[in-house]
């Protein structure tokens, strides 16, 4: 069984299903990217798995155990992070009171790991007087992923993490995903720029209206001809 497992997934907002038997899976120490057409569930399916969002069928396990009923607070305290879109950083707080606050709940020494995440981000070092909202969106969301990594997940979960920054932070962006994974870290992603997250995906779920069109490995996807046609650009 894979590390995360999250099969037939149903549900919504309101009395309405957004999500249509929707599976996902991830490996350990592998990028799963979540790609699709506006509206299609991908961050919805995202929420679900996380636990902000009620299933009305399916299950989701984590190395193995039910966690399905589980809050948002208890996956992660079983190894769960999540960086949501937007308002994914205190504003107010320096770059290293923000990656404090990401460890909280630890009553370890958390200097190593802040270590860890400046050789991994090293602006975050250069700016980790500065306040978080004076930094440019690329810098924001390292700090935005920092935090969570704060945590020590073994899952990283990450909705759009390259909405609105330029191709040159998208590419750093991706490759320091990479390195995350490297240290044996689960990704699941949502991803608009869909070509780009393929291209470091070890697996891709395309969804349509909340189903699983196409599912495979990311190089697998973006040789599809019905994916580069529908979903690629051609």
């Amino acid at each position: 069984m894979s590390y995360l497992n999250a099969s037939a997934m149903r549900g919504g907002y309101g009395p309405v299903d957004i999500l249509h038997d929707c599976d996902l899976s991830v490996e350990k120490g592998e990028i799963a990217v979540i790609v699709g057409p506006n509206g299609a569930g991908k961050s919805t399916a995202m929420k679900a798995v996380f636990g902000m969002l009620k299933l009305r069928g399916g299950s989701v396990t984590l190395d193995g155990e039910d966690i399905s009923k589980l809050t948002p607070q208890a996956r992660v305290a079983k190894g769960m992070a999540f960086v949501p879109q937007v308002n994914n950083i205190f504003a107010s707080l320096t770059v290293e009171e923000n990656l404090e606050m990401g460890g909280y709940l630890r009553r370890d020494d958390i200097r190593p790991t802040i270590e860890q995440i400046y050789e991994l981000f090293p602006i975050l070092r250069d700016k980790r007087f500065q306040n978080a909202g004076e930094l440019s969106g690329g810098q924001r969301q390292q700090v935005a992923v920092g935090r969570a990594m704060m945590t020590q997940p073994k899952l990283l979960m990450l909705d759009e993490p390259t909405a609105g920054v330029s191709p040159i932070v998208m590419d750093e962006l991706f490759d320091r995903i990479i390195e995350v994974a490297k240290t044996g870290v689960s990704v699941l992603m949502v991803e608009q720029n869909a070509r780009q997250a393929l291209e470091i995906a070890d697996k891709g779920y395309v969804l349509v209206q909340g189903r699983n069109a196409y599912t495979d490995t990311g190089e697998a996807l973006m040789a599809n001809p019905d994916v580069r046609r529908t979903f690629l650009g051609g």
